[in-house]
């Protein structure tokens, strides 16, 4: 999986990223006065160019991407494993109301902030963990007039495969708070698309909704439960990715 790579794959790679971010730019620009007045048309901005993006990854770098299991279309957590910008897409192009826990600090990066904003994402200062964690209830209640699947990344960071980072209690605290469902979500898309640079590798890469954990599991079990159930399955979409690139 960690062979050689060819020159021309990283010509690929890099005419694939440069082209990605200039569309993203005129994408925010040409449909940001749309999504400034309707939550419909931000919603359709990102959706589009969600799908525009893993279009071009399939036949610019040879990424293809699926989605298994069922994506909830009810008011939910989802805990989903993050290891790049590719799995983000891929989430938010099949949830039907999908809206985000985000860093702070994004809402003021143009046009994404303001897209953030428009759908619902849930900003959280990064500081005191206990702060933080009472700022991100506090910010997901008020934003229940949005109805919608809340999107939470439980280690807090995108995680390189098969590297191990702790859970954070954010997620539990989320799930006892809110009283819904959590959907858990696995991936395996660092493979491909990694968490930073230009080089992208040729391969499926997938997101895979798990079973829901029932909103009545006892909290201080959940975090373990979630983590385990994230894991192993990661783990194991890693290994069936990782064999079909040695054949």
């Amino acid at each position: 999986m960690t062979g050689p790579v060819s020159a021309l794959q990283w010509l690929r790679s890099l005419i694939f990223v440069v082209q990605g971010s200039v569309a993203m730019v005129l994408w925010g620009i040409v449909l940001l006065p749309g999504a400034l007045v309707s939550r419909r048309v931000a919603r359709f901005a990102c959706r589009s160019y969600a799908y525009y993006a893993m279009w071009t990854a399939r036949w610019m770098v040879g990424i293809r991407t699926e989605i298994r299991g069922t994506p909830p279309t009810d008011e939910v957590l989802v805990a989903a494993k993050h290891q790049s910008f590719l799995d983000i897409m891929m989430i938010f192009a099949v949830l039907p109301q999908a809206k985000f826990i985000m860093k702070r600090e994004l809402l003021w990066t143009p046009a994404i902030g303001q897209y953030a904003w428009r759908i619902g994402c849930v900003p959280v200062d990064r500081g005191k963990r206990g702060q933080a964690i009472r700022k991100m209830v506090a910010d997901v209640e008020k934003g229940r007039a949005y109805p919608g699947q809340l999107v939470i990344y439980p280690q807090g960071t995108r995680v390189a495969p098969h590297a191990r980072v702790p859970y954070k209690v954010g997620t539990a605290v989320l799930f006892r708070e809110l009283g819904q469902d959590c959907v858990p979500v696995a991936t395996n898309v660092g493979l491909f698309w990694p968490r930073s640079g230009i080089l992208k590798r040729p391969g499926l890469g997938v997101v895979e909704f798990l079973p829901r954990i029932p909103a009545d599991t006892p909290p201080e079990t959940f975090l373990a439960r979630v983590e385990t159930e994230i894991e192993r399955a990661t783990d194991r979409l890693l290994t069936e990715a990782e064999h079909a690139q040695d054949r």
